[in-house]
Order: C-alpha cells, then structure tokens, then sequence
C-alpha cells in the first residue's frame, strides 16, 4: 500500500484529479506535436484513406525550403513586429486598468464587465466594427481627416500588423485585467498604509508595491500575451483578407494553413510549426530570465 501511495505522490487524489488533463494534453498536443516533426522530416503529403503512399525521409531539406522562403521569414518578422507593440502594450494597460479598476470607484461592475464583454465576444462579429473603423472611409479617418494614412490602416504595409496588434491588445485585454484583479486582491493594504505614512504618492506607491507585488502574474501575463501572439491566425485572416497587403499582416501560422490547406504541402508547414514552437520556447525561457525574479 505505502508503495502504491509513493508512486502516485505525496498527494494521490490531486495525481487522480489531474490524470485527466494529463491524457487530453497528450492526446490533443503532445501527438499532434510529434506527428508534426515526423512529417517535417519526411516527403508528406496527403492521400486517400487507406492508401499506401512511399513518403521517403528527407532530413532537413523542409526546413531548409522554409528558411529559404521569403514569405516564411516575413511572416516570423512580422509576428515579432506584433509580440513588440502587443506583450508591453498588454501589460501595461491591463496593470493600470486593474488598479483603477481595483479602486473604490463609481460603476465599478459595469466597468470590469464592459473590459470583459470583447473578449468572449466572438472574432468574426468585432473584427466587422473594426473593418468599419478603419478603412478608407471609415470612422478613424474621418475623425483625422487630412492626418489620416494614405493608403489606409489594414491595406498599408507599414501599418497593416499594428493595426492588428492594437486590435489583438483591445480585444484580449479583459482577461489580462482579470487576472491582475485576482493577483492585486493578494497585495496587502499594509504596505500601502506603510508607503503613504513614508509620504509617498500614488504614483511611488504604484512603483514600490503594485509592481513588485503582481509581479508573479506579470510573468504570466506577458508568457500567455507571447503564447497567444505567436499563434496569430484569426486576426490577419479576417482583418487583411489573409495577410495582406503582400504578406505585411502573414504570420506563422497563416503561412502554414497556406502551405499545409490551401497548397497541400503539410511537410513544410509542420516545418514552419516545429520553427514556431522553438521560437516561442526560446522567447518565454528569456522573458521568464528578465521578467520573473525569485523572492529572496
């Protein structure tokens, strides 16, 4: 029996409730996962069911057609472009929001609420208000008038991905919100009595124990906000009519249901994925070294 219970952890009912989880984990990502870097090693493509097709290996030959394609590197420049305007953008209105949020202010439900609602509501409804807003007759460009970009926000190459980066920000920045709401509910009003009787102002207090105080969900924020960027899709798609203009909105994963859907060539997408997970790795294992800091 003790023998048992050490195989399944100093907490075996938590090992059973998570066993779950684990199997639909392995089942929806971890094999998809490595089927893809099986199919980028290899000559794929797809046949019909119960075929038996020859599909030889060919070593690093995708990899090297992906590297070797312009549309594919632009597409990784172009969600860099993205991840710079929308993780810092993110986390410093999804922060400040919160702690007005936090604060004892008039409509403070219909405040949190109204942050929240563009978040569950669905892409396709909200990305017709912002094709509204910001074409070349839209609302935007008669508010600004002679300053208004020519040509216009989603058909400019130099402002396609911006655009689509505040877009992304606005939309997702009710969950971020909430989840600096729980994390402020952890910060003890002490420290700010303590601050204030130090003469310190808001704006000191804000800097000396606000931040340091969220900082756990601060990491959390900016490895989902990198997370959920790099995985852009919905957005370009619906927003640019497909990455337009000339790929100056494309981004991975777009490239990769080109490749992969459109063009049928699944082993240079799953190359461009494998490139995408590697990529995305390497970024939250260094935002995690400048962001995150252990108490001592």
């Amino acid at each position: 029996m003790s023998r048992r219970l050490r195989l399944l952890g100093e907490h075996p009912i938590g090992t059973a409730f998570v066993t779950p989880y684990v199997v639909f984990i392995a089942a929806v990502f971890a094999y998809p996962l490595g089927f893809a870097v099986y199919m980028s090693f290899h000559d794929y493509f797809f046949a019909a069911p119960g075929a038996i097709v020859d599909r030889p290996f060919v070593g690093f030959a995708n990899y090297a057609a992906v590297l070797g394609d312009p549309a594919v590197r632009r597409a990784f420049g172009n969600v860099l472009v993205f991840l710079v305007i929308n993780v810092p953008l993110t986390v410093i209105l999804a922060l400040g929001l919160a702690t007005a949020l936090n604060a004892a202010i008039r409509w403070r439900t219909f405040f949190r609420v109204s942050y929240y609602v563009p978040y569950v509501t669905a892409s396709v409804a909200v990305v017709g208000v912002w094709l509204f807003l910001f074409n070349s007759n839209g609302l935007v460009n008669s508010v600004l008038g002679p300053l208004a970009p020519d040509p216009s926000w989603l058909v400019n190459s130099g402002l396609a991905m911006p655009t689509v980066a505040i877009y992304v920000t606005w939309k997702q920045l009710g969950f971020f919100i909430l989840l600096y709401l729980a994390a402020l509910q952890n910060v003890s009003k002490d420290l700010y009595e303590a601050a204030s009787m130090d003469g310190a102002s808001r704006w000191k207090s804000f800097l000396n124990v606000t931040v340091p105080g969220v900082r756990p969900a601060t990491t959390l924020v900016v490895l989902l906000a990198t997370v959920t960027g790099a995985n852009l899709f919905t957005e370009p798609y619906l927003l640019t009519g497909g990455g337009g203009p000339d790929g100056a909105s494309a981004s991975p994963v777009l490239v990769m249901y080109q490749r992969g859907i459109e063009q049928g060539n699944p082993d240079t997408a799953s190359a461009i994925g494998v490139l995408l997970v590697i990529g995305v790795l390497l970024l939250a294992l260094i935002e995690r070294r400048f962001v995150a800091r252990e108490d001592r």
